[in-house]
């Protein structure tokens, strides 16, 4: 399996699972599934409301013989409304219950974004809390708290973009280790990638064959031209074409299925090697298309706007 590594030397696999909108009473199978098949790596969030099933699933997987647990690498997300500092310890420790383990392998903070506590979903601005209210540097202070404990081996962000990354760099004490952000074909991020990569943080793709609206529809990157040829050429679906096309650009990727089919055909990207004109081909497919908006946060009269969450 390729994979790509931490500055300690710790593996980060290359191709993982990833859970979001996988349903409770599929994500089970999935990830039994996966684990199965050979993958590794299984992405997680405690905003998903599944990981009681991962959880069952897991310890099934271990109590079968599948893999043992240092063979897994697990991740999961603080979400907007544990953002206190305090509250990081008891939101990660909530989440090794659920999936039942002792320490997770990397840990993230899900969104640069902060909710006042207890609400999960801001419904209205006074559910929000500032920058200047709640800075990511504080919450940060919470993340490297509970590395050192040893509940979580690596500690990251997600859907940080350079000013966001360059600013936590410049105030932490360990660095962000992970950047979990959007990146397929139509929104490479090369600025983006580069800038992490020269400063050795590890990158996962999320949604690295678009979304659900740009996977096996006439619209999306797995039913383009150029992509349907190299997949030819090479006898793999074109699904497995981008995903190789993410990982051979040094990403990690977390395709999201609970089709057991897909999480197969997914994993076998690996066997696929792209040449030098197929990632050049498949470079010209930008278009600058960020599927993942956040609007969700941006609210009237709010604190966020879709300028100071993305390039700000």
């Amino acid at each position: 399996m390729k994979n790509l590594l931490f500055q300690n030397g710790d593996i980060l696999p290359s191709i993982g699972l990833g859970t979001y909108l996988s349903k409770k009473n599929e994500v089970y199978d999935a990830v039994l599934e996966a684990i199965r098949i050979g993958y590794r790596h299984i992405d997680c969030a405690y905003i998903y409301g599944n990981e009681k099933e991962i959880g069952l699933a897991l310890q099934k997987a271990f109590k079968l013989g599948l893999v043992k647990r240092e063979e897994l690498f697990l991740t999961s997300k603080l979400w907007n409304s544990d953002h206190v500092p305090e509250r990081v310890e008891v939101a990660i420790l909530k989440s090794l219950r659920d999936l039942q383990l002792d320490y997770l392998d990397l840990y993230l903070i899900h969104w640069p974004v902060a909710f006042k506590a207890g609400h999960e979903q801001a419904k209205d601005a006074s559910d929000l809390l500032s920058p200047d209210e709640m800075p990511v540097s504080a919450t940060w202070k919470g993340m490297e708290k509970v590395k050192n404990a040893g509940l979580a081996k690596h500690i990251g962000v997600s859907n940080f973009n350079i000013p966001k990354l360059q600013r936590l760099m410049d105030e932490a004490e360990i660095k962000p280790e992970v950047n979990q952000i959007e990146l397929h074909p139509y929104f490479q991020q090369n600025e983006l990638v580069e800038f992490c990569q020269m400063n050795q943080i590890l990158l996962t793709a999320y949604s690295p064959l678009g979304s659900r609206h740009l996977v096996h529809s006439e619209a999306g990157i797995t039913s383009e031209k150029h992509v349907l040829e190299i997949a030819e050429k090479h006898s793999s679906s074109p699904a497995q074409v981008l995903l190789a096309w993410g990982m051979q650009r040094g990403t990690a990727v977390i395709p999201k299925s609970v089709n057991l089919g897909r999480i197969q055909e997914n994993f076998e990207a690996l066997n696929t090697i792209l040449d030098v004109d197929d990632i050049n081909i498949i470079n010209t497919l930008e278009r600058n298309m960020r599927v993942a908006k956040g609007l969700y946060i941006v609210l009237p009269r709010g604190c966020y706007t879709y300028e100071n969450i993305w390039n700000e």
